[in-house]
């Protein structure tokens, strides 16, 4: 299977950033930015770093992380409409993915879960969740969402945040092996490689799949 290398990061993308990893790491494919800012942890995604970006050839992986729990129906909704509006706003396409991101501390259901998706698919936009399993409470809310309405397993791109093997250069990623639910899930993300020394940015691999849903 095909896999492509990106990075993340909470800092805004500006031309010295982009050096660093393409001199440090190797080039960039995606990037994955916060559609808003979030106080004390990332800047939001501006036009600037949308034009940097573009103009390298590197694509918008659009993360919104403006929310601090995802339990309950009504949260679910809210955080989507949130997410989808930020994401027109700054003129992402339809068709183009968004990914929530659940924390590991965060309180998750399955109310939230199917809420979230049913509202992302009747948008403009495709429905992720960035999680982390190093603790139950997401692998339980998901699965159970999954008994409830099978089409969250067709329907929710989930990109994972282990096993972290390691921030590595491009051409040194490991294979692809994300942590993934134990039941039908479709994990075609995963962040390896977290707080790099040399630029504050985090490491990824992606499938073709989700590579082709990026901005």
């Amino acid at each position: 299977m095909k896999t492509f290398w990106g990075v993340d990061s909470a800092a805004k993308v500006t031309k010295d950033l982009y050096e660093c990893v393409q001199t440090n790491f190797g080039k960039p494919l995606y990037w994955g930015r916060y559609l808003t800012p979030v106080p004390n942890k990332a800047e939001g995604l501006t036009r600037d770093e949308i034009r940097i970006l573009k103009n390298n050839g590197t694509k918008i992986l659009p993360i919104y992380s403006n929310f601090t729990r995802a339990t309950g129906d009504r949260e679910g909704r809210i955080v989507a409409r949130n997410m989808i509006f930020s994401a027109k706003r700054l003129g992402i396409p339809k068709g183009k993915i968004l990914f929530a991101n659940i924390e590991r501390f965060f309180e998750v259901d399955d109310d939230w879960i199917r809420a979230y998706v049913a509202v992302m698919f009747n948008s403009d936009y495709k429905a992720g969740i960035y999680f982390d399993p190093i603790k139950p409470y997401f692998n339980k809310a998901y699965c159970e969402a999954v008994v409830k309405d099978d089409q969250i397993a067709n329907q929710l791109v989930l990109w994972s945040a282990r096993p972290e093997t390691g921030i590595s250069r491009a051409r040194n990623a490991p294979k692809f092996r994300p942590s993934k639910p134990n039941c039908q899930s479709n994990v075609w993300g995963w962040q390896y490689g977290r707080d790099a020394k040399d630029c504050p940015i985090d490491t990824n691999l992606v499938n073709t799949k989700l590579y082709e849903m990026l901005w």
